[in-house]
């Protein structure tokens, strides 16, 4: 029988290692334009900057380089990955494919605690948003945005997807600051938010494809508008 005592000893999110904790700053940095795309990422500067030894630095821009967000080119070293509209379309026709298959399925689950916890991952993203808007907290809405899509790809059953998703995160979000910051979109990205979250809840899986697809086709258009022009530059 277990000793009541010694359970409440068990650690329900062990904390983070110095290693994680320099792999999130420096994805945020890249994510926000702190780092500009094609920048050297140097050593020492590095190490300066962050309070952390050369080993901590070269295992996160490993980690990094996975992910798509750092480069590693031959006699420069690594440097922030370029982003090119090619690059953003197929990320974007990715998410189409993935996204409105989940959110589909999770229409027709018709699962309450499902709606429940959409919902509640929709208020926390409201809640990033507002933050975003008048403290310039991009890491925090990021979280909530994959927190809302982990939401539907766990409830849809569609793991395997949602680890392609995972491996695509931090150029998604790459993606999201340059879209989020842009006037001209045909409705603010926490609209479609909305819309699929409230066609998953009624039921309706076709307008839950919808709401996803007009979503990226928004977000995308943004995106080339902004990547094309920087590559004709």
């Amino acid at each position: 029988m277990e000793n009541p005592a010694l359970a409440q000893l068990k650690i329900e999110q062990p904390p983070a290692t110095l290693r994680e904790i320099v792999q999130e700053k420096m994805r945020e940095a890249i994510i926000s334009g702190v780092f500009s795309p094609g920048e050297r990422l140097v050593e020492r500067p590095l190490c300066d900057q962050l309070g952390v030894s050369r080993t901590v630095i070269r295992e996160t821009i490993r980690y990094l380089e996975a992910e798509g967000l750092v480069e590693i080119l031959p006699n420069r070293g690594p440097i922030v990955a370029p982003l090119s509209w090619e690059d953003a379309r197929q990320i974007y026709e990715i998410r189409r494919m993935l996204e409105t298959a989940a959110a589909m399925a999770c229409a027709q689950s018709g699962s309450a605690s499902l709606h429940a916890e959409l919902q509640a991952a929709l208020e926390a993203l409201k809640q990033a948003f507002a933050q975003n808007a008048s403290e310039a907290l991009p890491g925090a809405l990021f979280k909530a945005s994959t927190g809302f899509y982990q939401v539907m790809f766990e409830a849809a059953g569609h793991h395997i997807a949602w680890e392609v998703v995972n491996r695509l995160n931090g150029r998604i979000s790459r993606l999201r600051a340059m879209t989020l910051s842009a006037s001209d979109r045909t409705q603010p990205g926490l609209f479609h938010m909305q819309a699929i979250c409230d066609a998953i809840v009624a039921g309706d899986a076709a307008a839950a494809q919808r709401a996803v697809e007009t979503h990226l086709a928004d977000a995308s258009a943004v995106a080339e508008r902004l990547l094309s022009g920087e590559e004709k530059e």
